[in-house]
């Protein structure tokens, strides 16, 4: 088995654990545990030892979302020099592309949420197939909280729960308690902490009592449901992450939330334009 530098992996009679494992950083998305996890899944899903897959993560929180060290040296770069656009377009494509290995996954998935699962990390979370969470889980696309645009995540959001809903969490940024996940249907079910990965077990071990032909053929087909507009959803998401990462907003959003201060949106500030008028 491939040994991953972000993740610890484990098959056992069928069903592969796939626990992120930066706890020291709230498992956030660095570009190596992104690539790390794209590639765990997708070795998961072509081989024959593995029926079904649990997510989980290290330590007290499932998935901080970005790292945003790794997105504040980026903002040292200045936007003028190709290696920024480079780099943000590789970051965007490996995030969405990571998005769409979990959502469109052959094999049945379970997210054990132990956690905070924030940004990309509930997007990992919501995606699967089942989430299980500990009472004490929060959620949230807080992305507009540091500048930053959930362009890749809205895409998917709003085929789960809809435009209205999807502009009061994206816009808002706040944060969803596991009882409010669950009443939008982004949580299947609340589980004890004592009690989490038994219960994703169990889950899993009912699940491999299927046939594994009908539940992908099943998978297959609400992909299917979906493939008309998501594909070309992404692409703009994409776009849009790109360029939100280029705004002197995101560069302040960051820096901000790394230095423990409330942030000084450039784009608030008066303009030459709008200085005496009004």
């Amino acid at each position: 088995m491939t040994h991953y530098s972000t993740l610890h992996v484990h098959t056992d009679a069928g069903v592969q654990t796939i626990l992120l494992n930066r706890p020291e950083k709230r498992n956030a998305l660095t570009p190596q545990l992104i690539d790390d996890l794209t590639q765990a899944l997708e070795a998961a899903a072509a081989s024959h030892e593995c029926h079904v897959i649990i997510l989980t993560g290290a330590g007290s929180a499932f998935c901080a979302g970005l790292d945003l060290e790794h997105l504040r040296a980026m903002t040292q770069t200045p936007c003028s020099d190709p290696r920024f656009a480079q780099e943000s377009q590789t970051d965007s494509e490996n995030i969405a592309t990571l998005l769409r290995t979990v959502y469109t996954c052959p094999k049945p998935t379970i997210a054990a949420v132990n956690g905070p699962a924030i940004a990309g990390g509930m997007g990992i979370a919501t995606l699967c197939d089942f989430t299980l969470a500990v009472p004490e889980a929060k959620f949230g696309y807080t992305e507009v909280r540091i500048g930053f645009v959930p362009a890749i995540v809205a895409a998917f959001l709003r085929t789960q729960i809809g435009d209205k809903r999807s502009r009061d969490l994206l816009l808002t940024g706040r944060l969803l308690s596991a009882a409010e996940a669950e009443s939008l249907g982004l949580v299947t079910r609340i589980v004890p902490e004592p009690e989490l990965m038994r219960e994703a077990r169990a889950l899993a071990l009912r699940l491999l009592r299927n046939s594994p032909c009908a539940m992908q053929a099943t998978k297959r087909l609400l992909n299917r449901f979906s493939d008309r507009s998501l594909p070309d959803d992404v692409e703009t998401a994409i776009l849009a992450n790109v360029q939100a990462r280029s705004t002197e907003d995101f560069k302040e959003g960051v820096a901000a939330f790394l230095e423990k201060r409330d942030p000084h949106w450039p784009s608030a500030m008066p303009t030459k334009d709008t200085v005496g008028h009004g």
